[in-house]
């Protein structure tokens, strides 16, 4: 890996967003925050994003209500557009459910400022590996790889409702702009241990052991070309790795060749997604 590196991010053009925290009064806690609506007003339209343990905040009278609310508002903002539905919700709500003055934002992907403004404002009960995952420094995340290491947790994330939690993620910070615009600078992301079948083309969590300090992991596509080995005399020939490449997306940034025999890499895990 190059002593120094390009410093030159890739720009991703940012839009104006308005968002706003949905809150319900509960008997028991008071006033909670339930939700986030974002909207787009270039395309007038709205994202949203609610709690998944509603029945830990209501009275079984009152959880149908909670349950139908983000559906029903999604409904609602395809028939109106985002604009007048936000100005029929501060014209009708109150009591039970509330909402906050709308914010401004500056969003580069509307998904993403979602989800990055859902975990600003919304704390969740956590549910371990049902809908949150652990979060690991890359050093933990190493350290867990290997069989017998007792890792410290630096928290539990939420993971977003369309992704299927397993018992093997984990979410991490990655640093650097090798990986842009797909990884962007200072992202949380979320990995999966192991790389089951094939590892073409997948991204993928390295680790150099010859490195310290913060270099000594990163995230690169991984490539491989393979070739047929000459029989011997009781084979018909075996694939093996004639040259493995870890490249990164960003082509102001450099990428490189493996000696598929050296042991100076090691792979730790699968990239799964960005959160933010």
């Amino acid at each position: 890996m190059p002593a120094s590196l390009p410093t030159s991010p890739i720009t991703v053009p940012s839009r104006l967003g308005r968002y706003c925290v949905v809150q319900a009064e509960t008997p028991q806690m008071g006033l909670v925050n339930i939700g986030v609506l974002l909207e787009d007003p270039g395309s007038d339209a709205l994202r949203l994003r609610f709690r998944r343990d509603l029945d830990s905040l209501a009275e079984e009278e009152d959880l149908d209500v909670l349950r139908a609310l983000g559906d029903d508002l999604a409904q609602k903002a395809r028939e109106m557009g985002a604009e007048k539905l936000f100005e029929y919700l501060e014209s009708n709500l109150s009591g039970a459910i509330r909402m906050t003055d709308r914010e401004e934002v500056v969003a580069e992907d509307f998904p993403r400022a979602l989800d990055r403004l859902y975990r600003q404002n919304v704390q969740s009960n956590v549910l371990e590996f049902r809908t949150h995952l652990p979060r690991y420094s890359l050093r933990a995340a190493a350290g867990k790889f290997l069989e017998n290491q007792e890792i410290a947790e630096d928290g539990w994330v939420e993971a977003p409702e369309d992704l299927r939690v397993t018992t093997d993620m984990f979410v991490a910070e990655i640093a650097g702009h090798s990986m842009e615009p797909r990884i962007p600078d200072g992202s949380l992301c979320v990995f999966r241990y192991g790389v089951v079948g094939s590892r073409q083309g997948r991204l993928v969590l390295v680790e150099n052991l010859e490195t310290a300090g913060n270099n000594r992991y990163t995230v690169k596509r991984y490539e491989s070309k393979k070739d047929e080995s000459e029989p011997g005399e009781f084979d018909t020939g075996a694939w093996r790795h004639a040259r493995i490449r870890l490249e990164s997306l960003n082509p102001e940034y450099p990428s490189w060749d493996l000696d598929p025999d050296q042991e100076k890499y090691r792979i730790l895990a699968e990239f799964v997604r960005v959160l933010d």
